[in-house]
């Protein structure tokens, strides 16, 4: 038996305990997880806990398996954009259409694959084997800055600067329609969508959200913006943006249906991530350029659309 420690982020909490490792360990059904819970193989913070416990974030969750897991995610020689790295950490530039790690039907191909390929064992495994080194998410088809955690002390440093809000994220995005404000906030509540699991949506009793944004350009029927997070709900600017009916340009979730641009997915890029350094102690801050297909689209809308000022 082998034993992995994962924390609860954020955008985890308010799920059941068995719900969250069956999302971790895909390969193992709901049943033998609520087995390995009973026989109190699963500890919530060294306090054995019932299938149905709610997770929390910050929750320290240890769980003993079986040694063939580690077999399961294999490293990939996959090109990684590396923007800096040290003995604590890496931030790399992922490109948009890559998962960053492994999930139900996606084993490989992903941003651990290509991690492990190039640092082997020199990543942290507080998130376990599906995940080690990540500290915090972007959606596939979201490009933009991730930090990596090469070891545990720095990942419980940065997962408590995330946990705390304290990270500074700002994302570059282009949203159908124009917005008039200048500068402005979006405040309200996210939570699971009733009608689809998979989906989120403002809604009442929804977890609190801020999402920060100001203008950049104006086009003829889009706008360019910043959007820094205040919090960082799963798919918080996307879902706010569409909140206000001006969703993200080529989302195929929260956006309009056949755009007239032929996107790949969401125009949405993380361009600048700083945090305090979990070796050192200072601030440090990351930027990005945008994305070739993200720079190609703003000439368009620039060269072909009368912009409104």
């Amino acid at each position: 038996m082998g034993k992995d420690i994962l924390i609860v982020t954020g955008e985890e909490s308010n799920n059941r305990l068995d719900t969250y490792l069956v999302k971790q360990y895909e390969k193992l059904s709901r049943s033998y997880i609520q087995k390995l819970i009973k026989g109190n193989h699963v500890k919530v913070n060294n306090e054995p806990q019932k299938p149905n416990y709610i997770i929390k974030s910050g929750d320290e969750i240890g769980i003993n398996l079986p040694e063939i897991e580690e077999l399961s995610i294999k490293p990939e020689n996959i090109h990684i954009d590396v923007v800096y790295e040290d003995g604590d950490i890496v931030v790399v530039n992922k490109q948009q259409g890559i998962i960053v790690h492994p999930a139900q039907g996606n084993l490989s191909g992903t941003l651990v694959n290509g991690l492990l390929y190039r640092y082997g064992s020199e990543l942290s495994d507080i998130n376990g084997i599906m995940r080690p080194g990540i500290v915090h998410r972007i959606d596939k088809d979201t490009s933009g800055l991730l930090v990596i955690a090469k070891n545990n002390d720095s990942h419980k440093i940065l997962a408590g600067q995330f946990k705390q809000h304290t990270v500074n994220r700002k994302y570059h995005a282009i949203v159908s329609g124009i917005i008039k404000e200048t500068n402005a906030t979006i405040d309200a509540p996210i939570g699971r969508d009733p009608a689809d699991r998979l989906k989120r949506r403002v809604i009442g009793g929804g977890r609190h959200a801020v999402t920060h944004f100001r203008v950049l350009d104006r086009f003829k029927d889009h706008t360019y913006i910043e959007a820094t997070l205040e919090t960082g709900r799963t798919h918080q600017i996307r879902v706010h943006f569409s909140y206000i009916g001006r969703p993200i340009l080529g989302d195929p979730v929260y956006g309009y249906k056949n755009p007239k641009f032929r996107l790949k997915g969401q125009v949405l890029h993380a361009k600048t991530l700083g945090f305090v350094h979990p070796g050192t102690g200072e601030y440090v801050e990351f930027t990005s350029s945008l994305p070739g297909y993200f720079n190609k689209l703003l000439k368009v809308l620039r060269s072909n659309c009368p912009r409104e000022q």
